[in-house]
């Protein structure tokens, strides 16, 4: 992780030196996450938050490179019947590099791959760890509004891609059927 960590920033620092300009910031956040996936259609929202900082490198006037560290909490509710009802929640500091295009200078779109490295797994306030991956892969789509030069909202969707499940998929039809992480995150964020 260590490494990866160090790569994300040695990015960030060539971006620094090769962009247009750079601007460093920090965001915040709600999620509303679930898991998706065929044997989890009875996987219930969950409220979480994102908290982490970001650099937005200018590439050109309307398009910039968005690398993110994010500490998110994100998870599950299933309704356990006769057991019960039960909470799954992970904790991941994820890693996105998003390509943000400015359409005016106020409203911008932006895609990209994220990265998730697997801090901690509860459910029903146990550890559960070791039922997951230590990696999540996904893709991100989101719009952003900038009220002014430092502060802006955003609203993105985080598509899990791999199986989270700390087991593996043989088949296609198990990949479909694995939980995938399904994030939902309204973000406030301020650019220094």
């Amino acid at each position: 992780m260590r490494k990866i960590i160090l790569s994300a920033l040695a990015v960030i620092a060539f971006g620094y030196t090769n962009a247009q300009s750079t601007r460093f910031g920090v965001k915040a956040g709600l999620n509303l996450t679930t898991f998706a996936g065929g044997n989890y259609y009875d996987a219930n929202s969950l409220v979480g938050f994102h908290v982490g900082g970001f650099a937005e490198i200018k590439i050109i006037e309307k398009l910039a490179i968005q690398p993110e560290v994010l500490f998110s909490t994100q998870g599950a509710k299933f309704d356990g019947g006769f057991d019960g009802d039960w909470d799954t929640k992970l904790n991941y500091i994820n890693i996105p590099v998003l390509a943000k295009f400015f359409i005016t200078k106020q409203f911008t779109v932006e895609a990209g791959p994220q990265i998730g490295f697997l801090v901690s797994a509860k459910e029903d306030g146990q550890d559960a760890k070791d039922f997951y991956k230590s990696t999540d892969f996904g893709f991100n789509f989101g719009a952003g509004y900038n009220f002014t030069d430092n502060l802006s909202v955003g609203l993105r969707y985080t598509v899990g891609l791999s199986n989270i499940g700390d087991y593996e998929t043989d088949d296609t039809e198990e990949y479909l059927d694995s939980p995938k992480n399904s994030v939902l995150a309204l973000s406030l964020a301020y650019k220094f």
